[in-house]
This record gives structure tokens, C-alpha cells and sequence, in this order.
């Protein structure tokens, strides 16, 4: 029985097909839609995650989410590494400014001032050059897009000069940064100079990096500093967290990605659900051979299970394999999609709400099937 439904399934290409691309188009918009969110929200936190020596994150109490920054009073950081529990702390500073090359180019870009004496703070990742760079003179690395963006055409190379609100810096090297959500460009430098070219009054200290002794709970510590000193502080993966949180409650990312991805479940849905319920009707005299030749209900409703799963297989794993395709070609290292992938977790969500759009397509065509009449293949 089973090899006469797949007959019957390959039999009628056109519809076969219609099915398979039904089935692959929206799995390839849910994925890459899901994708593309996932990527943008990792960008919210990016700073974060680049920081990889820290483990807790100090700030102002009622500072909400990275981006909302008021600086603390330098005196804090003696404070913070005065706390039981906490293996080093180190400032790091975070702004936005304007800069300007000397070809007259002017963008926007995030600038992280790291600690001058342990250079903690950046991603442990260069292209060209080294953490050690940072020492050198007005000395700033940026990250390849950022330099692509600048110097469009130009081989990816230190050396070249821009000025940061009307200051002179000098790439020194090229460092792999997470893009940054509120800025197309990310540079980094010493503490000393970050808060030389992006002058923040008196008090200039926005974060506080700090590490927990080995074998002390982080998130533990960093309420053992909330307590102690007043200020905020949580650990890297909490503060992440609350960064991604903040924006999916106060923005509109959220609502623009789930109507795309809605928008993928309902073609889905209206695509396989017609083209089968078209292909059931149209070989309704076959099932009703069967069942006159002795097919029973189960037996019928396990063959039409059994096409949908195969159709769902296969418009599935082109799906997949188009989403995969896409996020390989359109995300590299210096495009300005980069860092966004496919996890696997969006994979295994998308299966399991296909096989839910196949059931719910196939639900009509399998009641039409069950409830049969054997006469009617007798009939004229």
C-alpha cells in the first residue's frame, strides 16, 4: 500500500512539485527571517560577548540595557576590587562618535576604550596585527567592515589616519569585533584615549570588567558588589540577557520579524494546504479502489500521512539546505550581514512547526479520505 501512495504522489509531477516548493519556500523564509532575528539580537549584546576575560559587569544602578550609559566616578573601580570574591577589575568606556577620514568620509562608530595597562576588554580575535598595537600612539584598531566602509576598495591594511571629533587616530591593526547594533563601525583603543575623543564630563568610567575568583559563583559576586557598593552589577551572561530583553520589549524588532515569519507559515499553509487538498481530490477514485478492495480507514490515513511526509521531507531539506546557502554566501566577514548565522535551535524549530502547517494542511484532505464511499469508483 505504502508503494502505491508514493505512485500516486509521483505520478502527478505538477502538483508533486507544487508541494515540494510550497514546503521549501516556507522553511526557507522562516529560517532566514528567524536567522537574521537571532543575529540582530546576538549584535545588542555584542560588546558582551566580545569581552570574554570578564565573567561580571558593573554599572550605574539604574543603567537598563549596554547602550545606556552614565558614567560613574572613577573612584568606584577601587571599590569593586576591594570586594571579596573578585579576582581584577578594569574600567572600559563606550561611546558613539562621528569620524572623519582624511578623504573626507564621515560615518558613525562605535568606540570601546579598554584598560591601557591589561588591554582587557577586546576581542580576542585580529586579522591583522595584535592586542599589543593598542599601545602605540593614537593608536585604534577597527573592525574589517568598518575599514572596507571607510576605505572602500582599498586592500585591508594598518596605517591609514582618521580623525575622531576632530582628534587624529591611526590604525594600527584590524580586530574581529561582533558588529555593533547602534553603529556600522567599531573601533577600539586605549582607555586614555577613548575618553579623549569622546569627551563625557567629569566622570568618564561607564563599565567596570571584572573577573570572580576561580571557583566563586559570578552572579553570586556580582551581588555581593551590588551590595557593598551600591552601583549595578551583574554577571556577563545576565547582563547579556538583559540587554536582549530590553530591546525586544522596547522596540520594534520583534513585531517587523514575526509578521515576516507569520507571513512564511500562512504561504505555507495556504500552498501545501490546496495544493493537496487538489491532489487528494483528484486521485479520490484511487483511494476509493483501495478501500473497496478491502483498504482500511488506518490504512488510507497512514498512505496520506506517509506523502505528506515525504513531500514535507524533501521541501524541507531544500528549504533548509537554500537557508544555508544564503547565510554562507550573504555573511562574510566583512559584509555587513556578518556574525549573523543559522543556528541549530532555529532548525529544530522550524521542523517541528512545519510537521504542525503539514498536519494542519493535510487534516481536511485526510478526513475526505477517511469518510470515503467505495461506490463512487463504480460510478460513471
Amino acid at each position: 500500500m505504502y508503494g502505491v501512495a508514493l505512485k500516486m504522489l509521483f505520478g502527478d509531477r505538477v502538483k508533486y512539485l507544487g508541494l515540494v516548493f510550497g514546503v521549501a519556500f516556507a522553511t526557507l523564509l522562516i529560517m532566514q527571517q528567524g536567522g537574521l532575528f537571532a543575529g540582530l539580537l546576538a549584535r545588542t549584546a555584542s560588546v558582551i560577548s566580545d569581552a570574554k576575560e570578564a565573567n561580571i559587569w558593573v554599572m550605574d544602578p539604574q543603567a537598563k540595557y549596554i547602550d545606556t550609559v552614565r558614567a560613574m566616578r572613577d573612584t568606584e573601580l577601587a571599590r569593586v576590587r576591594g570586594i571579596p570574591g573578585v579576582a581584577w577589575a578594569v574600567p572600559l568606556s563606550k561611546a558613539n562618535a562621528a569620524i572623519k577620514t582624511l578623504e573626507g568620509r564621515i560615518d558613525n562608530a562605535a568606540v570601546i576604550g579598554i584598560d591601557d595597562a591589561t588591554l582587557i576588554g577586546a576581542p580576542p580575535r585580529f586579522r591583522v596585527g595584535s592586542i599589543e598595537d593598542l599601545r602605540g600612539p593614537d593608536a585604534i584598531a577597527i573592525d574589517p567592515s568598518g575599514f572596507k566602509r571607510l576605505w572602500p576598495g582599498e586592500p585591508i591594511l594598518p596605517g591609514k589616519e582618521l580623525e575622531l571629533n576632530d582628534r587624529r587616530a591611526v590604525v594600527r591593526a584590524i580586530i574581529e569585533a561582533s558588529p555593533a547594533f547602534t553603529a556600522p563601525i567599531v573601533i577600539y583603543t586605549r582607555y586614555s584615549l577613548a575618553t579623549g575623543y569622546v569627551p563625557q564630563g567629569r566622570n568618564r568610567l561607564a563599565f567596570i570588567l571584572a573577573r570572580s575568583l576561580p571557583g566563586q559563583d559570578p552572579d553570586a559576586v556580582a551581588r555581593e558588589i551590588a551590595e557593598r557598593t551600591g552601583l549595578g552589577a551583574l554577571s556577563s551572561n545576565a547582563f547579556g540577557w538583559k540587554t536582549i530583553r530590553y530591546y525586544l520589549a522596547n522596540t520594534g524588532i520583534p513585531i517587523n520579524f514575526g509578521i515576516v515569519i507569520l507571513l512564511g507559515v500562512i504561504v505555507g499553509v495556504a500552498i501545501v494546504g490546496l495544493t493537496f487538498f487538489m491532489f487528494v481530490s483528484d486521485n479520490i477514485r484511487q483511494y476509493a479502489a483501495l478501500k473497496a478492495m478491502g483498504a482500511t480507514g488506518a490504512t488510507l490515513a497512514r498512505m496520506v500521512l506517509l506523502q505528506a511526509a515525504v513531500v514535507g521531507g524533501i521541501g524541507f531539506a531544500f528549504g533548509t539546505a537554500f537557508a544555508a546557502a544564503f547565510f554562507q554566501f550573504a555573511t562574510r566577514p566583512d559584509s555587513e550581514l556578518r556574525g549573523m548565522n543559522l543556528p541549530w535551535w532555529i532548525v529544530g524549530v522550524v521542523a517541528v512547526l512545519m510537521v504542525l502547517v503539514l498536519l494542519g494542511a493535510t487534516f481536511a484532505s485526510l478526513r475526505r479520505v477517511m469518510v470515503i464511499d467505495p461506490a463512487i469508483v463504480f460510478r460513471a
